[in-house]
C-alpha cells in the first residue's frame, strides 16, 4: 500500500452538498490567503452560503428546491423573486 504521501489527494463530490477532500489540506482562496485543517476529511463549501468559508457549515441544507435544478434565476412574472435569486 502506498504511503499517505505517494497516493493521489481523494475527492468526492456529493449532488447538491459539499465536496469531501482528505486530509490534512491547505486550501488557497481568490485573495491568496491560505487555510488550512489536519483533520482527516474536510468538507469543502461550494455554495458560497457558509460562514466559515472555504468550509461547509452545512448552509446549503437551507435552501429547498421544488422544482428541477435548471430552474431560471431572477424575477417572476409579477416582480415575485424566485428562491434562487434572493
Amino acid at each position: 500500500m502506498p504511503s499517505a504521501s505517494e497516493r493521489p489527494c481523494r475527492l468526492r463530490l456529493d449532488e447538491g452538498g459539499p465536496v469531501l477532500v482528505e486530509g490534512p489540506v491547505e486550501v488557497v482562496l481568490p485573495d491568496g490567503s491560505v487555510r488550512s485543517s489536519d483533520r482527516f476529511q474536510v468538507a469543502l463549501c461550494v455554495c458560497r452560503r457558509s460562514r466559515d468559508y472555504p468550509w461547509c457549515d452545512t448552509s446549503h441544507r437551507r435552501r429547498v428546491r421544488t422544482e428541477g435544478r435548471n430552474r431560471p434565476r431572477g424575477p417572476r412574472a409579477g416582480g415575485e423573486e424566485t428562491e434562487e435569486s434572493s
